[in-house]
């Protein structure tokens, strides 16, 4: 078995069965002493043993310097999804990301195209989501992912099953791709490298785009590029279909219509039934999926979102998010031009 060198410190209290989840939670963050030995990182040893067959001592010397992150507490109770539309377009939506994603596609232009072809994702899509994650590898996080991990799998109770599922596909993933689980950074999340996978979908949709025997999604970009457009078109991405278009409402009879659920469920009969007007003449079988963004002064922005739409919140499970993203491919598409 591949030997790690696992270097970790997990810290806690000695006891607070009494305290509701979330409270030992925050205490849990707060203060010093050796978890690994509690019941909850036993049992996650010995699932990984006798399920994956990890070495067990190694795993104990893993969790003896695993660190529990406050911070990543705090980060995780309020994302910037929470934020209205108008104030979250302009993170992403600027001058400088949008230069620096034509700058990014005059960098990889054999790799971007190559990718459209074979998985059929358009470039200027799997550009402005790696604009979007990590301003093209400038923000991947300070985080060690197991650090991440760790402390929302085991000190973060609302999630804590997700969590510790994706500490399970990371010493996975490790172990696979021949990698110290020390090393790799992330978001606050657990999130790695320039498209920002969680360990799980590192293992279902990562790709070797150039054939060098490893996935690196932290180095390679012709394996970025290939991994973004793979995942996309794992989620049924629909080749030269729309994605969004805007529509204008006569009357607010279409409210009732508005809810959480992102997938289209209105044929473009029930829009024109709702007295709403797309911009753009769609497919009369189309299904859509009304939703409205929250402007600053102009009320509310109304928009038809498509299955292509669908598709990108399958990335990022948010309105928001996926707009941008949308947003921005439109502006760098529209920059770029054609290269000289």
């Amino acid at each position: 078995m591949h030997k790690y060198n696992l270097i970790y410190r997990l810290r806690s209290i000695p006891c607070a069965l009494r305290l509701a989840p979330f409270a030992l939670c925050l205490l849990l963050a707060s203060c010093t002493g050796n978890i690994k030995d509690t019941e909850s990182v036993h049992t996650f040893i010995e699932q990984m043993v006798t399920k994956h067959q990890f070495d067990e001592a190694e795993l104990d010397d893993l969790f003896e310097t695993v660190e529990i992150k406050q911070d990543i507490l705090k980060r995780i109770s309020s994302p910037s999804e929470g934020l209205p539309w108008y104030k979250y377009r302009k993170i992403f939506l600027t001058e400088a990301r949008i230069d620096a994603g034509v700058q990014f596609w005059r960098d990889n232009a054999p790799a971007l195209a190559a990718a459209e072809k074979q998985y059929g994702v358009p470039a200027e899509i799997i550009v402005a989501i790696i604009g979007v994650e990590t301003l093209f590898g400038k923000n991947t996080g300070n985080h060690r992912v197991i650090d991440a991990l760790s402390t929302l799998g085991f000190a973060y109770p609302p999630r804590s099953k997700f969590f510790l599922g994706e500490l399970e596909s990371f010493l996975l993933l490790c172990r696979d791709e021949h990698i110290n689980p020390a090393d790799p950074v992330g978001s606050y999340a657990g999130a790695m490298g320039l498209p920002q996978f969680m360990p799980s979908s590192f293992r279902a949709y990562a790709v070797d785009f150039d054939n060098d025997n490893r996935r690196d999604i932290w180095h390679d970009n012709s394996d970025v590029i290939a991994s973004v457009a793979n995942y996309f078109a794992k989620h049924h991405w629909q080749t030269g279909q729309a994605i969004a278009v805007p529509v204008t409402a006569k009357y607010k009879n279409y409210e009732p219509v508005l809810n959480n659920n992102l997938k289209p469920d209105l044929r473009v009969a029930e829009l024109e039934s709702l007295n709403l007007i797309t911009s753009r003449q769609l497919p009369l079988d189309s299904k859509v999926k009304l939703l409205s963004f929250e402007q600053q002064e102009q009320g509310k922005e109304l928009w038809a979102a498509l299955d292509n739409f669908y598709v990108i919140t399958r990335y990022n499970h948010s309105p928001l998010y996926a707009m941008a993203v949308y947003q921005l491919s439109l502006s760098i598409l529209n920059k770029k031009g054609s290269f000289p």
